[in-house]
């Protein structure tokens, strides 16, 4: 097939899934923003007045790259599991599997989608934590870096999600009981340091912390992991789950019932 087939396939694809993002922007946009929104002035504002310093820094200013993170993780998880999905319940995606685009250009194509939306989430998560507290560009690499990859591991975890998933109450579970659990114990709203030695060793084991401490890095300098081990660990997870997404695809796993 052509290069040209190509562009044209995946760009068909990214403007379908970013059209998706802005029609149902009350979905999409606006719930984060409020959500960030109540962490801040609860956990920012109230609690945090009580807390006083974290890692050197006041406590509405520690959690907010945690925050941040936090949208961007859930946003591009959601949004690829959801429309993936809801493709497959619409038996549509049929028509997009027996066109002549490589699975792995189907793959991007979504992953792309998912990127959007996260990056997207994250820019409006940030406008409203400058509503609450100042924050300052430590590291522009490290932030962008942390943030792009983040966004494409959960793409790519949400599309397994998807593949996998024979009903809507399985694209629902993983999110609840496994995603929001390793999130909210990621290092969003404390250092680890406070935790007795055991809880330390567990929280090495979660991969969320490491993607929350090197953006945190971007912005403040701080982190509880090294980044070189944060970053290999997200570089092994994309390379991994966008394998295991072109293979799935390729032997039709999830898709003939």
């Amino acid at each position: 097939m052509s290069v040209k087939t190509n562009i044209i396939g995946f760009n068909t694809i990214v403007l379908r899934e970013f059209n998706r993002i802005i029609r149902i922007w009350l979905q999409t946009v606006i719930p984060p923003a409020i959500t960030a929104s109540l962490y801040f002035l609860i956990f920012g504002s109230l609690v945090g007045r009580r807390i006083g310093e974290m890692g050197g820094y006041n406590y509405i200013q520690y959690i907010a790259p945690g925050l941040i993170m936090m949208s961007v993780i859930t946003n591009s998880y959601g949004n690829v599991v959801s429309s993936f999905f809801g493709a497959k319940f619409g038996k549509h995606i049929e028509e997009l599997l027996v066109s002549p685009l490589p699975n792995w250009l189907i793959v991007t194509g979504y992953v792309a989608g998912g990127l959007a939306r996260g990056l997207l989430v994250g820019a409006i998560v940030t406008a409203v934590t400058l509503l609450f507290t100042r924050m300052q560009v430590h590291d522009a690499a490290a932030l962008i870096s942390a943030v792009v990859l983040s966004s494409i591991v959960f793409s790519l975890a949400g599309m397994i999600n998807a593949i996998l998933a024979t009903n809507f109450d399985q694209i629902t579970f993983i999110p609840t009981f496994v995603l929001t659990p390793l999130t909210y114990l990621g290092g969003v709203f404390y250092t680890i340091t406070l935790l007795p030695q055991w809880a330390q060793q567990v929280s090495y084991a979660n991969p969320i912390l490491y993607m929350v401490n090197a953006f945190r890095y971007g912005f403040l300098g701080v982190s509880d992991v090294e980044l070189r081990a944060a970053y290999a660990i997200m570089i092994i997870a994309v390379l991994m789950l966008y394998i295991a997404c072109v293979w799935m695809l390729h032997r039709g796993v999830g898709m003939r019932e």
